[in-house]
């Protein structure tokens, strides 16, 4: 079974940590489903995801290339389409 979780926030809200917010519910919908582990998904040229994301916990999955210093999974998305793979397990 899978649980997907969409997430963007809006520039305005990020400071009212509104992403910090919806993983951590997200966190316990994982839980409650008997699971340990969330992965999620990006592009190489969203910094300010990868950032995010490391800041988070999540640790970055090694792929088969690298862009600009950051492992990535080439064409995972479709022919030049590489996105950047994390995951964290929860306690």
């Amino acid at each position: 079974m899978e649980i997907r979780l969409v997430k963007g926030s809006d520039p305005e809200y990020r400071k009212n940590n509104i992403g910090k917010k919806l993983y951590n519910e997200f966190y316990n919908v994982v839980k409650e489903n008997g699971r340990n582990i969330v992965r999620c998904v990006t592009s190489p040229v969203n910094k300010v995801s990868i950032a995010y994301h490391i800041k988070m916990g999540f640790e970055i999955e090694k792929g088969n290339k690298e862009v600009d210093g950051v492992s990535v999974f080439a064409d995972y998305d479709g022919p030049n389409q590489d996105r950047v793979l994390f995951a964290k397990k929860l306690d």
